[in-house]
């Protein structure tokens, strides 16, 4: 077998979503990045319906990517379950962040979500208290940590009542991005990928670890 036959894809995607059956708008984004050269997708509930996630693949997966995609629902102003879970099993100390953890040091993070109410929501006057880019800070101090680069997430606001014309514009952005990167216009005045220390005494020895 030629081991180039099927070479490291450029991007990986990973989206979770625990019904895709009742996603109007995520489901379409999986299905067009699967369609997109040098994309590599994982459907998470697709893959670990027992949650019980391959480390290993999914550290191999990150590490020969050079931009991973976060794609979900806003759900309780995170992320849904099993890819939080994603998170905590694979960035791990070690590998992703911390002594010896640069697996994934200069590469790119991009969150790719919708929610359920629409913008004028994300205010201090609508009913979720405040703007949405409020709740980033995890995501983007989370791709901080393991010296990534977080991109401006591509956002769709009320997505059950979005029109056919809006969505389709929200694909169209969707595609065009995933396809250019990481010829985005913006992306020189994006800063360098921080680098940040964790002393090894803020971690926990193996055996307090379940504390």
């Amino acid at each position: 077998m030629d081991e180039f036959a099927n070479p490291p894809a450029p991007t990986y995607l990973l989206a979770a979503h625990p019904d895709w059956r009742q996603s109007r708008v995520n489901r379409r984004l999986l299905e067009l990045a699967g369609a997109i050269p040098g994309v590599r997708v994982q459907d998470l509930y697709g893959s670990y319906p027992d949650y019980d996630i391959d480390v290993a693949a999914e550290q191999a997966n990150a590490q020969a990517a050079q931009l991973i995609v976060l794609l979900h629902p806003i759900q309780w102003y995170s992320m849904p379950p099993l890819m939080k879970l994603w998170l905590d099993e694979v960035l791990r100390y070690g590998w992703a962040y911390g002594r010896g953890g640069t697996a994934l040091r200069g590469k790119d993070l991009w969150l790719v979500a919708t929610t359920g109410g629409p913008e004028s929501s994300y205010h201090p006057q609508g009913y979720n208290r405040y703007f949405f880019d409020a709740f980033l800070p995890p995501y983007e101090q989370t791709a901080t940590l393991c010296g990534m680069r977080f991109l401006p997430p591509l956002v769709l606001h009320g997505a059950h009542r979005a029109t056919p014309e809006e969505l389709q514009a929200h694909l169209d952005v969707f595609r065009q991005r995933l396809s250019s990167y990481p010829d985005w216009p913006e992306m020189d005045e994006i800063g360098a990928c921080p680098i940040v220390d964790v002393p090894a005494t803020d971690r926990p020895l193996p055996t307090e670890a379940a504390g």
